[in-house]
């Protein structure tokens, strides 16, 4: 492994660091939907993650920019769902996260969903859904981080669609050779 070098002149440009090491890391792509008093909203995300299986219920965190729709909806709301999206549905991730290839109007429209246990949509061809309600959010800098309490798992098929090095793509597994 090789550190980034810096130029000595000049202070170090750590977002330019945090940015570029980021863009090496691979992540799911999930859309994350909303319904309730503020309505119906979704975006694209790659910052999620388990906190924990362990207690009254699972919990997951999501971070979602401040500016979106989608953050001041669930913080009105109260609900999520979390989407891990199947390795062929990139035009979805790009939907949803503003680079529409369908063209203006209603983002849900374009594919099929589900009402989940919380009235957050659910995408019917996710790899797997988790319906959540919000247990604690907090704004960090520019982000929003939701914590849901999992209160339904919805199993779907496929892999997830993976986004790494600036790119979509899917994991491939690894032979291992016998012992």
């Amino acid at each position: 492994m090789s550190a980034i070098t810096m130029p000595t002149a000049a202070a170090p440009d750590i977002r330019g660091q945090f940015l570029e090491g980021m863009s090496r890391a691979a992540f799911c792509v999930n859309v994350v939907t909303t319904n309730g008093r503020a309505g119906r909203a979704g975006v694209t995300v790659s910052a999620m993650s388990s906190v924990s299986a362990d207690g009254t219920s699972p919990t997951v965190l999501v971070c979602i920019h401040h500016q979106s729709k989608t953050a001041a909806a669930i913080v009105e709301n109260g609900v999520f769902c979390i989407n891990i999206l199947r390795h062929d549905r990139s035009d979805l991730a790009d939907h949803f996260g503003g680079r529409s290839k369908f063209g203006d109007g209603d983002k849900f429209a374009y594919c099929a969903w589900d009402e989940g246990h919380t009235g957050a949509p659910r995408l019917t061809d996710a790899v797997v859904a988790f319906d959540c309600r919000v247990l604690s959010s907090e704004r960090i800098g520019t982000h929003h981080i939701f914590i849901g309490e999992v209160g339904a798992v919805t199993m779907g098929s496929g892999q997830a669609l993976i986004y790494a090095d600036r790119a979509y793509g899917r994991a491939h597994p690894i032979a291992v050779p016998p012992k």
